[in-house]
Formats: C-alpha cells, structure tokens, sequence
C-alpha cells in the first residue's frame, strides 16, 4: 500500500482510537485537532504527534495531507464534511453522517461529484465473526432468514446524574440512544444479512426528562471525573431506550432493543438470526466467539481462528486462534480496507466498508424510526426522498 498522511478532528474518547488505529494499519497520522488549540496541543503530546494544526482549515491547507477522520460531535459533521470534500481530501466520518436525511444526502452527491473516497466509521462491521457470519448467510448454509432479534445496552446514562452533550437534541440530534449506538446494530444486520430494512414500528421512552450537568466539570463519558459539585438541570427530550419492530426486504421480520440505561451492560451488541436451516449468534462483549443453533445435532461455539473462518473473514483477522482481537482491531481493520481501496484507484469497484450512501441509509432509518414514534405506526423507509 501507498504512504498515506492522514489528520483526525477531534480529541475526545474516539479521536484518539481513530490515532490507534491508523497507527496499526500504517498510514501516518500528521496530527489532531482539537476545539481549541490548547486541546490540539495537549492531545497531540499526549499521543505522540506533531503538534502542527490549530484548526482543520490549517490541516486542509496543507498539501501533503492525503485525508481527515471526522470525530467531532454531530453537529458539525455537516459542515466539516463539505470543507474536507471541497479541499480535495478523502474523508472518514464517524457517525452519524449528518444531523438530517436532507444534509446526508447532499453530502452523498458531493461526494460522488469530487471523486475522493468517503467512508462512515461503523466498525463493528469487522468483527472477524460478523464477516463470518455475513459469508454463512451469503452462502445459504443458514437457509432463508426467517426473522433477526437484536439489542444494544450500555448504562452510562443510568443516573440523571450522567450527562454529555449527545442527550442535547441541537447538538446530537432528535433521536439519541437509536443514532448514536442503534444505527451501529443496523447497519451489522443489514451487512450480515445482506438484505435493506424496509418498514419499521417504533416505540421510544425518554426516562429522565431532566437530567443534572455538572456547572464547570466534565461530562460523563468524557474519561475525567468531574470535581464540580454544583449542578445544573437541563431538559431532554431524546430517548433513553426504545424498541424497533421490523421488516426486511426479504420478508424476515426483527425486533431491535436499544438502551443507554441498561445497568451492567457497558457495551452489549447483540444479535440471533433465525434461518430454515440453521441459527447463529453474536454479542459484542465476547466477540471471539459464535453460537450456531441446530435442531437435530448439538449446537456449535464456534471459536475465532483464521485457519477455521470463511476467506472474508480470515482477511480481518490477523492473529491465531486463542490470541483476542477486540474493539481496537476493529479500526485497524477499517482503515485499511478504507486505504486499500484508495489504493486501487478504482471508484467504480463495490467499497468493501461503510460508505456515505450507508451513512445516509441510517439517517433515512433514523428519520423513519422518529416519525412512527410520532404517529404511532408502521413507517415505509420509501416514503423519504431518495429511498
């Protein structure tokens, strides 16, 4: 592969594993940028980087960068992503694309009309057994999918204490639990299943209308304990939890359970899919193993190993059988799929990770999901622009 020179914004939980992880596939990181250049500094000598750019037009101006990750909160995607796009840089953004299926989609036609190469960080994609599992479903030994069943449970908003700028609606969007960590589960199913979600019944709760923001502390989730022991209620309207109902293209049906309340479960990705043949499933917190179902012989754990995985699969796993791989080699992985499709210079050829267009499916799905909580019935996913 190609020497590439690659700058992440932002310097929050994900900007530094975004650093990790371009480290680990190889491409040079020429620094970070922070919301301010106090931050910029300090997380650049914290992880060992130049200390050269105080803001991103400082990194877009600078002709020997190749690309920009996007880790910034979620409202600025938007903009940022139009002055990566503008400048002539390939971009991979986290999550979501945009605040609106409006913005997403205008990004997806920049985009296409710049010609660079433009991603969306899903990582839990490359999970080995995800691959594994999305080339079981492909290859029919599972039979037809009947139906997926699903969660996503974390509890570091347990308490109305905890507080962090995504259960701000201006700053995180309408939806909250659905598309910070929902779309993560959404857009694995569909990867695996290799079917579109086409209708959705959603059902969301807002548990803590008001939650207490620590007055000059850090927020929860931030990595720093607040000292602060004043506070301030603010009123929230995003959702804490939900459940999503389903239909496939295919005619499966699925039921998802998104939390950020779920005491004890600090990063749990769950899924079971039911096919004529046999069932699999998978959960995020001991991603190094796979249960497979069977009616009429015992059922299967099986363990990661490259020697025993499809040849999707064993690309993305890079140690032996028995040494973990986690949610760090997720990234690894990611960005060199990411790098190594740059270097084909070969657009036209199918983007083997999440792409913009998916990126913007999600916010579709998002969209779709808030108004059947607001009218309290099923929603066609056709019946938003450009689906």
């Amino acid at each position: 592969m190609k020497s590439y020179r690659a700058v992440v914004i932002g310097t929050g939980f994900i900007g530094p594993v975004h650093v990790e992880g371009l480290k680990r596939a190889g491409v040079e990181v020429a620094g970070i940028v922070g919301s301010t250049p106090e931050k910029s500094r300090a997380a650049c000598e914290r992880l060992g980087l130049p200390s050269v750019y105080a803001t991103l037009a400082d990194a877009l101006s600078d002709t020997t960068v190749d690309s920009v990750h996007l880790t910034t909160p979620n409202v600025l995607h938007y903009e940022q992503v139009k002055m990566v796009l503008a400048a002539g840089k390939h971009c991979l953004c986290e999550k979501p694309l945009a605040m609106n299926s409006v913005q997403s989609a205008e990004l997806v036609q920049l985009a296409e009309s710049t010609g660079v190469v433009t991603g969306v960080a899903y990582n839990i994609r490359f999970y080995p057994l995800c691959h594994e599992a999305a080339a079981r479903v492909a290859s029919g030994s599972i039979g037809d999918v009947i139906s997926v069943t699903g969660s996503y449970a974390q509890d570091w908003l347990l308490y109305p204490s905890d507080f962090n700028w995504r259960v701000m609606a201006e700053d995180g969007g309408a939806l909250r639990a659905v598309a910070d960590i929902g779309t993560h589960w959404l857009d694995l199913i569909q990867f695996v299943t290799g079917k579109k979600v086409v209708s959705v019944c959603a059902d969301l709760r807002t548990v803590y209308q008001q939650r207490f923001r620590s007055v000059g502390g850090a927020e929860t989730f931030s990595g720093s304990p607040s000292k602060a022991t004043e506070t301030q209620a603010i009123d929230v309207t995003t959702e804490d939890c939900c459940s999503i109902m389903l239909r496939f293209a295919s005619g499966a049906n699925g039921c998802l359970w998104v939390s950020q309340v779920t005491a004890g479960r600090k990063n749990s990705l769950r899924f079971e899919l039911a096919g004529t043949e046999s069932a699999l499933e998978w959960n995020s917190e001991s991603p190094n193993q796979m249960w497979i179902g069977h009616r009429d012989r015992a059922n299967e754990l099986l363990i990661r190993d490259p020697a025993l995985l499809n040849s999707s699969a064993a690309r993305i796993s890079n140690y032996p059988g028995g040494h973990n791989e986690g949610f760090p080699d997720t990234f690894k992985q990611l960005f060199r799929s990411f790098y190594g499709y740059i270097d084909c210079e070969d657009n036209s050829a199918l983007a083997p990770f999440p792409t913009f267009a998916d990126g913007h499916r999600e916010i579709v799905l998002c969209d779709a999901v808030l108004k059947s909580h607001q009218q309290r019935r099923w929603i066609d996913v056709s019946e938003f622009a450009g689906e």
